[in-house]
């Protein structure tokens, strides 16, 4: 049982492994980046979107040939919810409160975890772990790290959702990260691509700054670890 109770640690490093801020704006045509070298684009991106708190999150992520669909929402505080699944493997539920994060799988992917009596007793409810540390999963500092965001070089302008944004790119051996940054209103992180490694997938980001609500399953939704430890 031990993928199930990392469901949420894998979510969260997903993301953050496809990526890796002051206020900005813009005036008409004019570049609000004119003169920055790509590596300043990034570290002020990095910077806005920590200090908005929260944000939402939607990618797709391919790993040993099996493309996973994942969806989150991040609330300041650092507690977060979403999805994570595929076809082959099922989808789950997870989300992280306090000092616990939880997670809630349908038959598919209880069964490819566990097999039919894992499925059978989890149905419908929640497996709790104990956050590492105690320490919020989904913490803004951790996903927007901007500590790999070096030797950066800008491309030609694009769009991401309608929104105008400076494209910079990173190539390490052969693997190549693309990033998209609001070139209007503050210069959050739009999107981030990711090609040509084992794990390579897109994730865009949006709501940045607006009021994402957590709150932990119900206790008696719950699964108690130790009776997953003993078969029960």
């Amino acid at each position: 049982m031990a993928a199930n109770r990392k469901l949420l640690a894998v979510a969260v490093a997903c993301a953050a492994a496809v990526i890796g801020m002051t206020g900005c704006s813009s005036d008409g045509d004019k570049d609000p980046f004119d003169g920055m070298s790509a590596d300043k684009i990034a570290e002020k991106a990095s910077k806005a979107s920590k200090d908005a708190g929260s944000y939402r999150m939607k990618g797709q992520m391919k790993q040993k040939g099996e493309v996973s669909d994942i969806e989150f929402a991040v609330a300041e505080s650092g507690d977060c919810k979403g999805t994570m699944g595929s076809a082959k493997m099922g989808k789950a539920e997870f989300l992280s409160s306090g000092e616990f994060s939880y997670s809630k799988g349908d038959d598919k992917f209880w069964e490819a975890q566990g097999g039919g009596a894992t499925a059978e007793l989890l149905k419908g409810r929640w497996v709790k772990r104990p956050n590492k540390g105690g320490k919020a999963v989904c913490n803004p500092d951790n996903m927007f790290s901007n500590k790999n965001l070096k030797k950066l070089k800008r491309e030609d302008d694009a769009e991401v959702a309608g929104q105008k944004a400076a494209v910079l790119t990173r190539t390490k051996k052969d693997e190549t990260t693309t990033f998209y940054v609001a070139m209007e209103g503050k210069p959050y992180f739009l999107k981030v691509v990711n090609k040509g490694t084992d794990g390579p997938g897109t994730v865009t980001f949006q709501d940045y700054g607006k009021a994402v609500d957590v709150k932990a399953p119900p206790a008696d939704q719950v699964v108690d670890p130790k009776k997953l430890a003993a078969g029960s």
